[in-house]
C-alpha cells in the first residue's frame, strides 16, 4: 500500500473525513459498514485493519509478541507500531466496547443455560 506523495490541501482534507466520519456513525448495522468499508478500501487495507485490531486485543489479554506474530502473521515491528498507540483514546474505545460485548455474550449464554436447567 502506497501512499501518494501529493498531499491533499487542508481544509479539503478535514471536509472530506467529517463527512466520511459522519456517514460511518449514522450507518445502521455491521453489515451496511462493511458494504461501505469494502468499497473504500482495498483488501490490503482492510486486511491491515483488521491484523492491528488483532494485534491489540492480544496484547491487551497480555500475548507474547512470539503468540502474534505467529497466529495473526504479523511482524514485531508491526506489533511494536501497535503497542506504541495502545494507550491511545481511540484504542481505548474500541477496546472497552469489544470488552463490554464479550462481558454481555458471556452472561447472555450463563444465564440462558442457567434457565434451560430450571425449565428442563
Amino acid at each position: 500500500m502506497q501512499l501518494s506523495q501529493n498531499p491533499i490541501n487542508k481544509t479539503l482534507e478535514k471536509q472530506l473525513g467529517q463527512m466520511m466520519y459522519q456517514v460511518l456513525a449514522e450507518t445502521g448495522s455491521p453489515e451496511e459498514i462493511q458494504m461501505i468499508l469494502n468499497d473504500l478500501l482495498t483488501e490490503a487495507e482492510r486486511m491491515a485493519l483488521l491484523k492491528r485490531l488483532g494485534i491489540a486485543l492480544y496484547l491487551d489479554k497480555g500475548r507474547s509478541y512470539e503468540d502474534i506474530k505467529n497466529n495473526i502473521k504479523v511482524s514485531s515491528a508491526t506489533i511494536a507500531t501497535v503497542a506504541e498507540s495502545l494507550g491511545n483514546e481511540g484504542w481505548q474505545e474500541i477496546i472497552k466496547r469489544i470488552k463490554a460485548e464479550e462481558w454481555a455474550n458471556d452472561w447472555t449464554d450463563k444465564i440462558t443455560g442457567g434457565i434451560k436447567r430450571i425449565f428442563k
